[in-house]
């Protein structure tokens, strides 16, 4: 039996399709991009229908750049942007409106409203997530009241509600599977992560019909098989995890006290605290790191809204860089003897501090500040909310103290920030040899599935390491560094308010 697998991996800014072979190395690839729609200040949006054609587009483009056919592969894993939030009409399969994105925050009076009347406790309790419109259950309470008559369709089961995962399964098995995973329902704000089932107090809390919603299964199951009139014949789905999940399975990071971050648009570090659900004093989220033969494992969070996305403001707003690559070798440029500040609070803060309301500053500018020290500010503005994150999860969890961290995303690719970020945390951090981990994550799930990928112990052998970066900061210059962050975050939130 062959042993290819295509990953889908349906991101923030655009569609990817690849194609591992059995030693996990990319045999084809192939990404497409796709419009971003922002109706007012704060709101961000995706037609649906974009998200779609991407995928189809690319799983046949990674196809032929692999020189395979459809009969070739083994296995399907899907990975996907988490929280964002696609209603459809049952019969058609038509979004009844855009979807709106996990970085949307049109519900945040919602959520300062869930918050002055107490049941924020009660949601940290059921789901592991804090009130924030980052989720998805104030989103689809949104589109029922917004759209045309979508309230009613829902109540009567005419509507059908899924994440990205959900949205692709759908029209990959020509509407026979309305089905999520434990790692997608576990963003929505609806699932109890202790039980892993659709909560009913979340469902009235949100006023969500439980007819709209999809079946939740395990990351490795039989999630169907595509429509055969989509590539000539039915390949088996059998891989699916949100996309930090996904990486920190592609990380191989089994084992309790083991740590990720991916550093894409935005960053999110996951650690791993096994079969224990370890509750938060700090913010962060409690959440299902995955779940193989009905058994869960958990993880604690922390969701940096924007860290590449600052690199591409720098080149697309600013216009100061014309391929986002050349941040590293500005920011090595950089005058050290200016202290600028980036918080980069463009959609708000996330964890720890969860200010929906905070925009955007810069600290410290002078006539002599430039595109180098714009460029270096940005990247840092990574490693100190990294830092912070990885603070927060070690008074949370004491068996975090020693962990290395992995990295993976498109910023990894860059030396300088990565020393700069084992710098700023006064701890290694590890490159792995595979940066697609993200995707290579959806890759084992599905091949493990299918049976022709070895278990998790045989996968995480595989793991190889590209780069280990040491810590070489003298410890005063960290600590006048980390000051000046807080400090500049302090200011933030303030102004915010």
């Amino acid at each position: 039996m062959a042993d290819f697998v295509l990953a889908l991996d349906q991101g923030t800014t655009s569609s990817r399709a690849i194609v591992f072979n059995g030693t996990y190395r990319i045999r084809g690839l192939s990404q497409r991009e796709f419009p971003q729609h922002y109706p007012k200040p704060g709101w961000v949006e995706h037609d649906p229908r974009d998200l779609w054609h991407t995928i189809v587009e690319t799983m046949r483009s990674a196809l032929a750049d692999a020189g395979l056919s459809a009969s070739d592969i083994a296995a399907i894993g899907i990975t996907n942007q988490r929280e964002t939030v696609v209603l459809w009409d049952r019969q058609t399969g038509q979004a009844i409106h855009n979807a709106i994105v996990w970085q949307d925050r049109r519900t945040a009076d919602l959520c300062a409203a869930l918050k002055a009347d107490g049941s924020e406790t009660l949601i940290t309790d059921r789901t592991g997530l804090l009130a924030d419109p980052y989720f998805s259950a104030t989103k689809i309470a949104w589109i029922l009241d917004n759209a045309e008559g979508a309230r009613a369709r829902a109540e009567h089961g005419e509507l059908a509600f899924g994440t990205v995962d959900t949205w692709l399964l759908w029209h990959l098995t020509g509407g026979r599977r309305h089905v999520t995973d434990a790692t997608n329902a576990s963003r929505t704000m609806l699932c109890n992560i202790d039980t892993g089932e659709w909560d009913e107090d979340m469902l009235r809390l949100f006023r969500v019909p439980r007819a709209i919603l999809p079946e939740i299964r395990d990351c490795i199951e039989d999630f169907g098989t595509t429509d055969p009139s989509l590539f000539g014949v039915a390949i088996p789905i059998r891989g699916v995890a949100g996309d930090q999940q996904a990486a920190t399975v592609g990380q191989a990071c089994f084992t309790p006290g083991m740590m990720k971050s991916t550093y894409g648009t935005g960053c999110f570090a996951l650690l791993n605290t096994g079969h224990e659900r370890v509750p938060s004093k700090n913010r962060l989220l409690s959440t299902i790191a995955y779940r193989i033969n009905g058994r869960t494992t958990y993880a604690l969070e922390g969701s940096i809204f924007i860290a590449g996305a600052a690199v591409q403001w720098l080149r697309d707003g600013l216009g100061i860089l014309q391929r986002a690559d050349q941040s590293g070798s500005f920011a090595a440029q950089a005058d050290p003897q200016q202290e600028v500040y980036l918080v980069p609070a463009f959609t708000g803060l996330g964890a720890p501090w969860w200010q929906p309301d905070a925009r955007g500053a810069l600290y410290g500018l002078t006539r002599n500040t430039g595109p180098n020290e714009l460029a270096r500010a940005a990247l840092e503005s990574v490693c100190f909310q990294t830092r912070d994150l990885l603070d927060a999860m070690r008074q949370d969890w004491s068996a975090a103290a020693d962990t290395v961290l992995r990295v993976d995303g498109g910023m990894v690719a860059s030396d300088w920030t990565m020393q700069r970020l084992a710098d700023i945390l006064n701890s290694p951090v590890d490159r792995p040899v595979i940066l697609e981990t993200t995707a290579l994550g959806a890759a084992w799930l599905a091949g493990c599935g299918a049976g022709v990928w070895p278990d998790s112990d045989g996968f995480a052998g595989s793991w190889r390491a590209d780069h280990r970066f040491e810590p070489s900061m003298a410890d005063d210059e960290r600590g006048r560094a980390l000051g000046g962050w807080r400090l500049a975050v302090q200011r933030t939130i303030w102004q915010g308010h």
